[in-house]
């Protein structure tokens, strides 16, 4: 009677295990799921940003190439040609 009974209880353990192993894989399959998702958004969030600090840069330097261009435009302007002596 008691290894029948000890019979029941491995089988029944081992069965509770396999319950146990497809929950659990559950779980990791949606924790990565949900990893994948926050890495997502993440990566959006940088291109974004990194977009955004790229026009900064561009504009900066496209500002100074004008500035740079208005002081050399005066030096660089051809001189009147005197008028000629008699």
């Amino acid at each position: 009677m008691r290894l029948k009974f000890l019979f029941a209880m491995v089988v029944g353990f081992a069965l509770s295990l396999g319950a146990i192993a497809q929950q659990t894989d559950e779980g990791v399959k949606q924790d990565t799921k949900d990893a994948a998702h926050s890495t997502g958004k993440a990566v959006k969030k940088t291109g974004h940003k990194i977009k955004k600090g790229s026009k900064k840069v561009v504009h900066k330097s496209a500002n100074a190439t004008r500035k740079g261009a208005e002081k050399v435009e005066d030096k660089s302007a051809p001189a009147p040609t005197p008028p000629p002596q008699k």
